[in-house]
C-alpha cells in the first residue's frame, strides 16, 4: 500500500475513524442487510482493527478470515503481500485492509426502493390462504 508522508498519524486515524463511521451503511446498502446487523458487522471489524491501517493475516481466526474472504468478493477488503527473508528462508506475509473508496462509495449510494419486493418475499400459501 502507498504510504503518503504527507499525511500526519492522526489524519491517518481520522481516515479509519470516518471510513468506520460509513462502513455500516456500506454494509446495508450492499448486502441489505437490517440497521443493527449492519452495526454489529462494523462492530466486529471495528474490533479486528482496533483503529490500525492493516492486520496481518496470521493472526486471524479461521472464522473471521472467512468473513475477510466474502467481503475481500465484495470489495469491501483487499489483501497486501510482503515477502520478506528469515533465516535464509523468503516468506510471503498477508496483510488485509480496508478498502475505503469502495466504502465510500458504497455508503453514498442511493437505494431505490422496489414497492413490488414485498410480493415476492411473502411465501405462496400466504396468497392461496386469501384465495378462500
Amino acid at each position: 500500500m502507498y504510504k503518503n508522508p504527507f499525511i500526519s498519524s492522526s489524519a491517518k486515524k481520522n481516515m479509519m475513524t470516518g471510513v468506520m463511521r460509513l462502513l455500516p451503511k456500506a454494509l446495508k446498502n450492499r448486502f441489505g442487510m437490517s440497521d443493527d446487523d449492519a452495526r454489529a458487522l462494523a462492530g466486529i471489524l471495528k474490533s479486528i482493527f482496533n483503529g490500525k491501517k492493516e492486520i496481518e493475516d496470521s493472526s486471524l481466526d479461521k472464522c473471521v478470515r472467512a468473513l475477510f474472504y466474502e467481503l475481500q468478493k465484495e470489495r469491501f477488503l483487499r489483501v497486501r503481500r510482503e515477502v520478506c527473508k528469515e533465516k535464509n528462508r523468503l516468506l510471503r506475509k498477508y496483510y488485509w485492509y480496508l478498502d475505503i473508496d469502495t466504502i465510500r462509495e458504497e455508503a453514498s449510494r442511493k437505494i431505490e426502493e422496489d414497492p413490488g419486493e414485498i410480493y415476492r418475499v411473502l411465501p405462496r400459501r400466504a396468497w392461496s390462504s386469501r384465495t378462500r
